[in-house]
């Protein structure tokens, strides 16, 4: 590899995952429901037929509460569910209000809300909020909201909110690891951005697909909705993994030549030549086995499999088997530095082994020649 030929690799590779990764901007998270399933199931035909006669938000409706200051009977109660029920109406993308009962005290009025859009819609989303904020009402009316739907959107959004502490957490950890184990500070740092890089662009292949609905007829995604909440969560420990692992079979071979002392750049082919089958032949197996998954009738092990094998694809054939070596070479020595103060804090892990090949040298013949073993010749 000439200094070029690296240049243009790292900037390619660059432009092209940043490219893919792209529609993880839009990326929503949610749950699964009737939309999603096999066309020919009778979950998503249910789910058709009250959507075309009744209207997408009946297979989502939502659950209201109105906790009242204080006790009301007869017309006050009546007057009371009238009020809180045309506050309810009033707002955007609402298709039917209906009170459905009060508590035995006569303090907690429950209404069904019926929303304009589906379950996992956008407008179904932003309602849920725009109800919440409603409270208090006048009065001292507190809101409540509750049901199926907008319980999956407290989970997707719980788990969107942890997603960013737990990829820091992971992130945070494999570096200092790294750091120990390559006695550097660039190649632990290279390892981890490539990572995010591969992982952004498996969000962005995984919106564009299930979300956005593009190769829908390849990959059997008729409706196009969010992404499953814990997809990411999943994606993120399984890939980084995987990554590590291919990423400790190439360096580790870089690092083992520069430190027996082939120069930088050298150092880097003979990694690359020594650790490239490996990381083939695994990266095959575990695309394969992920693959494998990407057709099946139900949605959450489709876009799991799928994600999956396009993390594999994208860690091991573009991150670490191209923009790894070049960055590598680009850096040359340099690749290698760490400040002296840390060197000599740092414990010694010995990837190269050479503390094993200090406490067991290779034997020599015993001056003693009863001590040799015979040697036979063939004739």
């Amino acid at each position: 590899m000439g200094t070029a030929r690296a240049a243009l690799t790292a900037v390619a590779g660059l432009a092209a995952l940043t490219v893919i990764a792209i529609p993880a901007l839009s990326m929503r998270l949610g749950l699964p429901d009737g939309s999603s399933e096999a066309q020919d199931s009778t979950q998503y035909q249910a789910y058709k037929l009250v959507e075309d006669k009744f209207g997408a938000g009946l297979n989502g409706p939502l659950l209201v509460t109105a906790q009242l200051p204080g006790a009301v009977d007869g017309n006050d109660l009546l007057a009371a569910q009238a009020r809180v029920g045309n506050v309810l109406l009033d707002q955007r993308d609402v298709a039917a209000v209906a009170p459905i009962g009060q508590s035995a005290d006569k303090t907690l009025l429950a209404y069904q809300v019926v929303p304009e859009g589906g379950p996992n819609s956008e407008s179904t989303a932003q309602l849920v909020r725009d109800l919440r904020g409603l409270s208090p009402l006048t009065g001292g009316v507190q809101l409540g909201v509750a049901g199926s739907a907008s319980g999956n959107i407290d989970i997707s959004k719980q788990l969107a909110d942890a997603l960013p502490r737990y990829l820091a957490v992971v992130l945070g950890l494999s570096l200092l690891i790294l750091i120990f184990v390559f006695r550097s500070i660039l190649v632990p740092l290279t390892a981890t951005l490539g990572f995010v890089l591969s992982l952004f662009a498996t969000f962005g292949g995984i919106t564009a697909i299930f979300q956005w609905g593009w190769l829908g007829a390849v990959f059997g995604v008729h409706d196009p909705g969010p992404v499953l909440s814990f997809l990411p969560t999943i994606l993120i420990g399984i890939l980084f993994g995987l990554a590590m692992d291919y990423q400790l079979f190439l360096v580790s071979g870089m690092r083992e030549a520069y430190a027996h002392g082939a120069p930088a750049r050298l150092a880097v082919r003979q990694g690359v030549h020594a650790g490239r089958i490996v990381v083939v032949a695994a990266a095959i197996i575990m695309i394969s086995v992920f693959g494998g998954f990407i057709f099946s009738q139900t949605t959450m092990i489709r876009s799991l499999g799928f994600g999956l094998a396009f993390g594999v694809l994208a860690d091991a054939f573009l991150i670490r088997m191209l923009l790894i070596p070049a960055v590598m070479h680009l850096l040359g020595r340099s690749a290698w530095w760490i400040p002296r103060w840390l060197d000599r804090i740092l414990p010694n892990v010995d990837v190269e082994g050479a503390a094993l090949e200090r406490s067991h040298p290779v034997p020599h013949a015993s001056a003693d020649p009863a001590d040799r073993s015979p040697v036979t010749t063939a004739p």
